[in-house]
């Protein structure tokens, strides 16, 4: 939709005007890596992450490498490369599949620097990769990020901000799919958020209803693909065989998305809502990548703080509660690398430092001066925070 797309730019330029700015600072006593960045990264934010990255890499003064993401996003890319290219600016695209093209972006002792953005099975091939060659890396990976509701009351807060977390159709590495809620504020809680879900707008951010308003106003578009959509509809139905109540679905007719006469919406999904996944379900331990939301039960803080880290580790999180005290004193337990006080964390950049915890992030931490560290060399025997095998910087 035409205002993701613009919001995806603009942070681009944003981010990559700061650097330009703050550049010199960081750079003292520090001098590029002697090979290419090599970046591989997922479809979703082609500019605010892929391209905003690559030009940071090349200002700190790197050539840089990017493959294509199989999925998406070429178009935005080739435009993106093919200007900075015109200006001199020292950035390669290439197309192809993975299997085409890791053993070169990874592996090639040319390849300086390796920046992953994608999910954990293909980060953990690529970080025995780069471990057994000793290679710099900074892998982002998936994590299921969750928003814990414990003695909370500011409902209109949290309806407020349930639309906004639906952005991208949560195809996103900061998305929260999990609302770990305790059980005497259930219906409080549904009365907050099945409004706020069911007023979201999906469809094609091309269908015009009305010619005055060209570029209709959406929640959010289509999946990655129908494969996706499939995988997703197939696990909301085997999680609600075994056990999940459905709270929330739509899409059972047309009035419910936006699109063109005889589209093929294949590749839609409208948002689900589930309640208690069963523990056998994907849906219950892994992010879904998708529209599609689980709600946890639970009784007490223990089982409140275990719920909210069901995978090994995650990005970001948000505990949403009256009592300050309570989220300083439950904060910290939290395995995710962001936490937010009952407001959304997102990826951020620029000073603001970005990492993850467990299985979520491998190698180098980012943001303003640690981003530029991870390319370039500075010090004899300097060490990068990060999530390595023997070093961890605390957030």
């Amino acid at each position: 939709p035409w205002r993701l797309a613009q919001t995806d730019v603009d942070r681009a330029i944003d981010g990559v005007r700061w650097y330009v700015d703050n550049i010199d600072r960081m750079l003292t006593d520090r001098t590029p890596l002697p090979g290419p960045v090599s970046n591989i990264a997922s479809w979703n934010y082609p500019m605010s992450v892929l391209v905003h990255a690559m030009l940071v890499q090349a200002l700190a003064g790197n050539a840089v490498i990017a493959k294509a993401p199989t999925d998406g996003g070429v178009a935005c890319l080739t435009l993106a490369c093919a200007l900075a290219a015109r200006e001199g600016v020292p950035l390669t695209l290439v197309s192809g599949s993975g299997g085409e093209l890791s053993e070169a972006l990874v592996r090639s002792p040319e390849i300086g620097c390796v920046s992953f953005v994608g999910g954990r099975d293909t980060g953990a091939r690529i970080a025995t990769a780069v471990a057994d060659l000793g290679k710099r890396h900074i892998l982002e990976q998936e994590g299921l990020n969750t928003w814990g509701i414990w003695n909370h009351t500011d409902w209109d807060a949290l309806g407020a901000v349930v639309p906004k977390l639906f952005d991208y159709g949560k195809q996103r590495c900061t998305a929260y799919p999990r609302f770990v809620v305790q059980r005497s504020a259930f219906d409080a809680f549904l009365a907050a958020y099945l409004p706020a879900v069911r007023a979201l707008r999906v469809g094609h951010p091309l269908a015009v209803a009305d010619p005055a308003d060209p570029l209709p106003a959406l929640d959010f578009g289509p999946l990655i693909n129908a494969a996706k959509a499939e995988e997703l509809a197939d696990q909301v139905a085997e999680a609600i065989d075994r056990g999940a109540v459905p709270l929330h679905r739509a899409g059972a007719s047309p009035a419910d998305g936006h699109f063109l006469p005889g589209q093929d919406t294949s590749a839609y999904l409208h948002p689900v809502t589930l309640l208690n996944p069963p523990p056998s379900s994907p849906l219950h331990h892994a992010e879904p990548f998708g529209p599609v939301d689980t709600i946890v039960l639970v009784d007490t803080e223990a089982e409140l703080l275990a719920a909210m880290n069901a995978s090994n580790g995650a990005l970001v999180a948000t505990l949403s509660t009256d009592d300050p005290a309570t989220y300083e004193r439950l904060a910290p337990q939290i395995r995710a690398f962001k936490v937010g006080h009952g407001v959304p964390r997102s990826r951020g950049d620029r000073e603001e430092l970005f990492g993850g915890f467990g299985g979520s992030w491998r190698g180098a931490f980012v943001g303003g001066e640690l981003l530029v560290r991870a390319v370039t060399e500075g010090p004899p025997g300097e060490r990068l925070p990060g999530n390595f095998p023997d070093y961890h910087l605390m957030p």
